[in-house]
């Protein structure tokens, strides 16, 4: 108690710990919030099911004849519908409360992942159960993603928001960090049954924090934008450019990711950086861990006065970061330009977050995060296959500037409009950086 007075009365004492101190309180702020606890424990566990998932599955599928044919279906036959209820599951946030949307979503995928795993502990996959049970899984994820970010602006405080976005998008990266690490031991050691079942039971314990986020008290949300007349989807499409600006970045940045993660980053280091499994798996793993600290910057960061001139900025970075890779002189280098990468891309996809939370019409919230969901993954085949097009006709790393380009473009054709450079802008008055009305 004394040491705390003596602080207060000799500010200059803590000149150099006080700053630190305060970002890394501003970054674990919003675990002050039971119910935000409840909806990252879950959201953790969760992921980390999904890893085990994505191990498992490969696994139970290609031991049978004809194997890799039943995959690709069954991979189709997740990611159709993922894709196509996005939007009807941000409609359905915004009509019914989010984690309610959610909390079904996580009953439904409980009982089809306990399913998959009682079918596999019986016998070798067969399509017509399989595929049904894909299907299932898939829809359930499209219905839950856009309510998982409509979910956090109802959880906390607005001045709390960016950090939270960031520890959330943190707990997705730690997930796909352990994961696969968890997949790997109980697939071999228990089978892919209990995989399955490991799945099955983090969907139910999600459900279960979602349960408690509706006891949870939630802070006192202000009212933001506001579109006149009945609010809609189309309207506000019709009157906000800066939602269609918002749509081409998302896209331009898409277009290159799919192709970067699934076609030119293994080419790469398959054949001109020639590394081996193992130096690709370290290429990865250098994206993951700059995405991982790109959410600690976001974190720890105050409200930026311009969020859309910062995620511009953070967005070319990405592109010079990706554009350069392939032609720094090897592997280690390459891997630096990743890790960059990844630490730009996530820091400007949590300020674009946070920035359109805080700018859309709550009742629009869902159908505005279902839509970009929709231009992220719906791009998706998109990307891969013009990937693995330009990879083929031109090797691997042209690919890199190409993706870099194109995202520039957009970037820059953003940025000559003023309403893109407003959004999010914070006043300059009040110590809380309450949003604009």
């Amino acid at each position: 108690m004394w040491r705390h007075r003596v602080e207060r009365q000799n500010p200059a004492s803590n000149r150099h710990s006080g700053p630190g101190r305060r970002n890394r309180r501003r970054g674990l702020a919003p675990l002050r919030h039971r119910g935000f606890r409840y909806l990252m424990s879950g959201q953790l566990a969760s992921n980390i099911g999904d890893a085990c998932y994505a191990v498992a599955l490969p696994w139970y599928v290609l031991a049978e004849p004809g194997g890799t044919l039943l995959l690709g279906t069954t991979l189709v036959a997740y990611g159709l519908p993922r894709t196509a209820l996005m939007a009807f599951g941000g409609l359905a946030s915004d009509r019914w409360r989010p984690w309610t949307v959610m909390m079904v979503s996580d009953i439904v995928r409980t009982v089809a992942a306990a399913a998959l795993a009682v079918a596999a502990l019986l016998g070798p996959a067969r399509a017509e159960f399989l595929v049904p049970v894909a299907v299932v899984l898939g829809a359930g994820e499209g219905l839950f993603l856009p309510g998982s970010f409509v979910i956090v602006p109802k959880l906390l405080p607005d001045k709390e928001l960016q950090a939270g976005n960031a520890l959330s998008y943190s707990g997705t990266q730690l997930s796909l960090l352990i994961g696969p690490v968890l997949g790997s031991v109980v697939v071999p050691w228990l089978g892919v049954g209990a995989a399955f079942a490991v799945d099955a039971v983090t969907f139910a314990l999600s459900a279960l924090s979602l349960a408690g986020i509706r006891s949870a008290s939630t802070p006192a949300v202000p009212r933001r934008h506001t579109v006149a007349g009945k609010p809609t989807l189309r309207r506000l499409l019709l009157r906000e450019p800066t939602l269609l600006v918002v749509l081409a970045i998302t896209l331009a940045g898409s277009v290159g990711s799919g192709g970067l993660s699934e076609v030119a980053v293994p080419a790469l280091a398959h054949g001109p950086l020639n590394t081996g499994a193992g130096g690709y798996g370290a290429l990865l793993a250098a994206l993951g861990a700059g995405a991982l600290l790109g959410t600690v910057v976001a974190a720890r960061l105050s409200r930026p006065r311009r969020p859309a001139v910062l995620c511009s900025a953070a967005c070319l970075m990405q592109a010079l970061m990706i554009g350069l890779a392939p032609y720094l002189g090897g592997a280690v280098t390459a891997g630096l330009a990743l890790f960059g990468y990844g630490l730009c891309n996530a820091l400007a996809n949590i300020i674009m977050i946070t920035a359109l939370q805080r700018w859309a019409p709550p009742d629009l919230l869902g159908r505005v995060m279902g839509l970009l969901l929709l231009a992220g993954f719906g791009i998706f085949p998109i990307s891969a296959a013009f990937g693995a097009l330009l990879v083929d006709r031109l090797g691997p790393a042209p690919f890199f500037p190409v993706a870099g380009a194109i995202l520039v473009a957009a970037v820059l054709g953003s940025m000559t409009q003023r309403r893109w450079r407003d959004l999010g802008r914070a006043p300059s008055h009040g110590p809380d950086g309450a949003s604009e009305t």
